[in-house]
């Protein structure tokens, strides 16, 4: 019998790419029994289905050659356009010809590390921070360092630091309501990031996917839209939160050079975003007011939000501390020191409630007491029950003497040395 040669094997890169625990605990939670606060899914019943439809319907039958055939790479200029008016509406001086449409914002980050990074070159993220660009970047064989954070986002002072010690290519930023922990970046910091970033020539990117979703204070200003920022920040955004997931809409906006490199990446990669898609959302955007529509659910995840953060105290071992967002949609949770969400875990499953534990988002030695919670997807009763739940799970995995967090404490929000 003729011996047989194996194939090569695979790429260097695959062995730095870990699964994802989120997608791990999704799958872990599919059974409808299960109350899970585990996946940042937004609220199913707040997608326009109806209004959606109707797009489509009108795409089909005032052009349906035109929305289902081959499309440009830069992405339909309805679409760009109207996005475009967005975020002049938001503060940011813009043009539609800045905007690059991507296959959602996870696209347009895996573009942005396509043509920024070589392998070895260093990128700074916060500690802890959202855990697919993790993956993005072991991907392009990065060297990530982490900076230290506090409740109000990254530590500028760490930040100046790592700056000096490791001259980053590339400072990688989630500013409004991070996930995982939902800090938001206030404006003396973010104007600090923007005057290290033209002192110290590296690139910013500012990942926006949830700053649609404030129900809490004003807007604040992107890093991109601060004086000396524009020529090396890229605003990454996405309508998945605020339209339907499942459209796989998001885009990238940046200087024209590195947007033209990105457009070439993307060519190649997969020609174009699904243009009927991109269509079809470029039609309900001129249709209808997404401010308008957005008050209810902005509203709506207030409520969920301050439900979540009202019964955290009765659901946590004392001792644990929380943070408190003005947006998006998670809560940032640290347990005690010796506890460990990950091994408590499947306490919490059979109990038929679920969380992500933190320790993946950490791009230096994991912290594994956190844990992240979305509130997003349950309303009040659901959110209640789920608590109560993860409490009959910490009793069941905990010593006796390891009570709940009194009333009146856990308010302060996570960080160093917050306390409960």
């Amino acid at each position: 019998m003729r011996r047989r040669v194996p194939p090569p094997g695979l790429a260097r890169r695959t062995d730095t790419a870990g699964s994802s625990v989120i997608r791990e605990a999704l799958a872990l939670t599919a059974r409808p029994e299960v109350i899970s606060f585990a996946g940042g899914l937004p609220a199913s019943e707040l997608i326009d289905t109806e209004g959606i439809r109707a797009a489509y319907d009108r795409v089909l039958a005032e052009a349906p050659h035109r929305a289902l055939q081959y499309s440009v790479t830069d992405g339909d200029p309805a679409l760009r356009e109207a996005v475009a008016e967005r975020l002049v509406r938001g503060g940011l001086d813009t043009r539609p010809d800045r905007l690059l449409i991507t296959t959602g914002a996870q696209q347009a980050l895996t573009l942005l590390a396509t043509v920024l990074l070589e392998p070895g070159d260093t990128v700074l993220v916060e500690e802890p921070t959202y855990l697919a660009a993790l993956q993005c970047f072991g991907y392009a064989g990065a060297r990530v360092v982490p900076v230290a954070t506090d409740r109000q986002g990254i530590d500028v002072g760490a930040l100046a630091d790592a700056v000096q010690r490791e001259r980053p290519k590339l400072l990688y930023l989630v500013p409004d309501f991070q996930n995982p922990t939902g800090h938001t970046l206030p404006p003396d910091r973010r104007a600090e990031v923007a005057r290290l970033a033209a002192a110290r020539g590296f690139w910013i990117a500012e990942d926006d996917p949830y700053g649609e979703l404030r129900f809490r204070g004003a807007r604040l200003p992107w890093i991109s839209a601060l004086e000396g920022a524009a020529d090396r920040t890229v605003l990454l955004g996405s309508l998945s939160k605020v339209l339907a997931p499942g459209m796989r809409l998001g885009w990238l906006h940046g200087p024209p050079g590195l947007r033209r490199a990105a457009l070439l990446a993307k060519q190649a990669l997969d020609l174009h975003s699904s243009t009927v898609d991109q269509a079809a959302a470029a039609r309900y955007l001129r249709d209808h007011d997404l401010d308008t529509r957005l008050g209810p659910v902005r509203a709506l995840y207030r409520e969920r939000c301050d439900t979540l953060l009202g019964t955290l105290g009765q659901a946590l071992p004392a001792g644990s501390t929380w943070s408190r967002p003005d947006g998006g949609m998670f809560v940032w949770v640290r347990l005690p020191d010796g506890w460990d969400a990950a091994a408590l875990l499947p306490h919490a499953v059979a109990q038929d409630v679920a969380y992500v534990p933190g320790a993946p988002f950490f791009a230096g030695r994991p912290d594994p007491a956190t844990l992240r919670l979305s509130f997003a997807s349950h309303g009040p009763a659901g959110i209640r029950e789920g608590m109560r739940r993860l409490a009959a799970a910490f009793d069941r995995a905990a010593p006796p003497d390891r009570g709940r967090v009194p009333a009146a404490a856990g308010r302060a929000p996570y960080g160093p040395g917050a306390t409960a």
